[in-house]
């Protein structure tokens, strides 16, 4: 599995118009899945994010994990994050998961944050969805299952 994930002061996601998840100061965690992940892969990604030390403590230093400063989550599925550039310039998704393994493997790194105490909201599943944030720092970071397991 693969994340961007980006530190914001607020963040929202909409699906035809409405809002269907918002956060004030946290992370807007976008992950995408692909063919060769597993629960592994979503339960490691989800325990890293949520201790990812990427806010300023009291002296500045970038030191305090999301729960620390009391803010929260938005996940949005981005299966993009596996599109591959290497032969011409019209992406290829092949590394992608097909959309049952991807909903499934979404859902539960979802509920792996959740485990973890975060307040979590998220986009809807294969939607098309229009996401507003404004990155703090600006500060974004990849995370990437197959470099850690």
């Amino acid at each position: 599995m693969r994340a961007v994930v980006q530190r914001v002061s607020e963040a929202s996601v909409k699906v035809d118009g409405e809002v269907v998840g918002a956060i004030a100061r946290g992370l807007l965690v976008l992950v995408g899945v692909s063919g060769e992940d597993s629960e592994d892969s979503a339960r490691y990604l989800a325990r890293k994010i949520a201790g990812l030390r990427i806010f300023s403590n009291p002296e500045g230093k970038m030191d305090w994990s999301v729960e620390q400063v009391g803010g929260a989550v938005l996940v949005v599925s981005q299966f993009t994050l596996w599109g591959d550039v290497k032969k011409g310039n019209r992406p290829s998704f092949e590394r992608a998961a097909g959309a049952a393994q991807a909903r499934e493997l979404y859902e539960y790194f979802v509920d792996e944050l959740r485990r973890t105490g975060l307040i979590v909201e998220t986009g809807v599943f294969q939607a098309s969805m229009e996401v507003t944030l404004t990155n703090q720092g600006p500060v974004t970071i990849l995370v990437d299952s197959e470099r850690g397991l």
